[in-house]
């Protein structure tokens, strides 16, 4: 299959180094402290926050920092493969990775003796649901008041017919190309995720990594966007 026409565009219309529509909101979990949806074309995650709060099982309990949990899952109806089995392996490594991520960007010493616990859910997956739960996971952590030392923002991109495509949906996933996803803190210039589930020639590499994170600041920018109109709107409700 060509997944890039000789005009350069994409099966979506896209050009190699366009982004899918993003459409992000927070608070949209009324019983959550945090919560937000986020959207990467048609992939579709929501985010739950809870905490921080007193660590339940003491035996987890850090010395000095917030205990961070998170749990990921995919909704039956998200795909067209209908998952039986709650906690598979997949959903486990990703629950590891999101977490590890958020550890990276949470002030997790100005919180000692507590927990916070994040849950994503993807309600849509069409490629790219580990960057969009990375990305819902920071606004509703944002929305909850916990202090960050970042914003943590994921993005992907892989390498199919010898070209370069950022963010990929779900039929360039699984078109066997490599598929690089990279997980910044934009103002600190600092990777916190770097997976890669093929080899690249180190050129290669260099050239998809770099279109990743200018994803990665993309998407950052919208991420801080809604952000602060979320912040216009709370302004708004107050004064009224």
């Amino acid at each position: 299959m060509e997944y890039v026409n000789p005009e350069g565009l994409r099966l979506d219309g896209r050009r190699f180094n366009e982004m899918r529509q993003i459409v992000a909101e927070v608070g949209v979990v009324s019983k959550a402290d945090g919560s937000a949806v986020f959207e990467m074309g048609n992939t579709k995650v929501i985010a739950a926050v809870y905490g921080p709060r007193e660590i339940q099982n003491k035996s987890q309990q850090k010395n000095g920092h917030a205990l961070v949990l998170c749990e990921y899952s995919m909704a039956h109806f998200s795909t067209g493969d209908r998952r039986r089995q709650k906690n598979d392996r997949r959903s486990t490594e990703l629950s590891l990775v999101i977490r590890q991520t958020m550890e990276a960007c949470i002030l997790t010493e100005l919180l000692p003796h507590s927990q916070i616990d994040i849950f994503l859910q993807v309600l849509q997956a069409d490629g790219g649901t580990r960057s969009a739960c990375i990305n819902a996971a920071t606004l509703a952590l944002a929305d909850a008041g916990i202090p960050m030392r970042d914003l943590a923002v994921s993005c992907s991109a892989g390498y199919l017919n010898s070209t370069p495509l950022l963010d990929l949906n779900y039929v360039e996933d699984s078109a066997g190309g490599a598929d690089v996803t990279v997980g910044i803190l934009p103002k600190l210039d600092k990777v916190t995720l770097l997976q890669m589930d093929a080899k690249l020639p180190m050129e290669t590499f260099e050239t998809v990594f770099a279109l990743a994170s200018e994803g990665c600041k993309a998407i950052a920018e919208r991420v801080r966007e809604v952000l602060q109109e979320n912040t216009k709107q709370l302004e708004y409700r107050r004064a009224s």
